[in-house]
C-alpha cells in the first residue's frame, strides 16, 4: 500500500527530511523521493485541495504509469526512434 498522503504531510506540515520519512514509515528514502518528485510534477500544493481522496491522489501523481510503476506508452512519449524498422 503506498503512504503517498502521509509522505507529503510529514514533508510540508512537519518539514522533515526524507531519510527520516523514510525510517519512520519503513520505505526506502527512493521510494519517498520519487513519491515528492511526482508531487511536485503534479503541480500539487501542500495542503491538499479540499475533497481530494487518497484514490484522487494517487491517480493525480501515477496517471502515466501502468500497474508495475512503468511509464505508459502514449503518443507523445513514443519517439521516432521507436518508428520503423
Amino acid at each position: 500500500m503506498r503512504q503517498v498522503r502521509e509522505i507529503i504531510r510529514l514533508k510540508f506540515s512537519a518539514g522533515i527530511s526524507t531519510r527520516e520519512i523514510a525510517r519512520r514509515l519503513g520505505l526506502a528514502a527512493s521510494t519517498v523521493r520519487e513519491t515528492l518528485r511526482r508531487f511536485e510534477g503534479a503541480g500539487l500544493g501542500w495542503p491538499l485541495p479540499d475533497g481530494m481522496s487518497d484514490g484522487d491522489l494517487e491517480a493525480a501523481l501515477y496517471a502515466n504509469h501502468g500497474p508495475n510503476g512503468a511509464i505508459a506508452a502514449t503518443p507523445s512519449r513514443i519517439g521516432r526512434r521507436f518508428i520503423g524498422s
